[in-house]
């Protein structure tokens, strides 16, 4: 099966550091076959709470396999894995270097 990956970035290209928090990254790269097909700037990134179940829902409606980010709300793990989505920690890292 091809994943496709949702990376919380700090910025729009894959020499951007990931982001190290997931609901309120300023930006999503989705990434298929290795290489970058989108760039989402993120909804949730001001506002209330509630931001990791929105970013949840709009990469699960992006058909995300697989989300990479430096942290993860326990409410938007809840929701991840009831959507069957793979889930992955990563600090410190650019996302180039992620998707080596």
């Amino acid at each position: 099966m091809i994943k496709k990956i949702g990376i919380a970035s700090e910025g729009k290209d894959v020499n951007a550091q990931v982001c190290a928090f997931a609901g309120r990254a300023p930006y999503y790269l989705i990434i298929e076959d290795g290489e970058l097909v989108k760039v989402i700037k993120n909804p949730f990134l001001l506002g209330g709470g509630g931001a990791g179940l929105g970013v949840a829902q709009m990469l699960f409606n992006e058909n995300v396999n697989l989300v990479i980010s430096g942290k993860f709300g326990e409410k938007m793990i809840d929701m991840l894995e009831e959507k069957k989505i793979e889930y992955k920690v990563v600090e410190n890292k650019k996302v180039s270097e992620v998707l080596e």
